[in-house]
């Protein structure tokens, strides 16, 4: 599968292997430690019309639309090569991400799953506001005479590299999962 974060430029994404009988809820944990999220907030998959996610514990049974994430395999929601589906983290900074389903691979005992094959770009820190929030994140923290940039990079603990990517920690947060 291929994982894109949409509205930002250049592109974010990483190519990682679940295997097909994964939960929904079991490649949300893969996606927050592929994309380097840290699991804070709300998650939600929309895949041909239908939301899938963790439902609300204060709706009455029937009330809600979400279908449980954790009760749906991704093979049963997304059959072939091509599928694609949205991925939205944190509904207060809405990252919304693609997901490509690009190739289906025989299942074989020595493949190690969930593993990341590659990417591109570090994650946006939680709570950075959004696309918008980070574009102006970038802007702030590029600029040392910008007025908000010693706070901005506090928060930040000092320092962050909006290029850098290292497969070998992604993979080890899988392994460790």
């Amino acid at each position: 599968m291929k994982v894109t974060l949409k509205e930002i430029r250049p592109p974010i994404w990483r190519r990682f292997l679940v295997p097909a009988d994964i939960s929904l809820h079991g490649l949300h944990l893969v996606l927050q430690k592929v994309m380097g999220w840290s699991n804070y907030h709300l998650y939600e998959f929309e895949i041909a019309g239908k939301e899938y996610g963790e439902p609300d514990p204060d709706v009455d049974f029937g009330e809600s639309d979400i279908v449980n994430a954790k009760r749906t395999k991704l093979w049963k929601v997304l059959p072939a090569v091509g599928s694609k589906f949205t991925y939205t983290y944190d509904f207060g900074d809405d990252w919304r991400h693609e997901l490509l389903v690009e190739k289906v691979l025989p299942s074989g005992e020595d493949r190690s799953y969930p593993v990341c094959l590659g990417g591109k770009r570090n994650c946006p820190p939680e709570d950075c506001g959004g696309p918008w929030g980070y574009e102006d994140l970038l802007s702030v923290i590029h600029d040392p005479s910008h007025e908000d940039h010693y706070d901005k990079m506090t928060w930040l603990g000092g320092r962050f590299d909006p290029e850098a990517f290292d497969l070998e920690e992604v993979n080890r947060a899988l392994a460790h999962r």
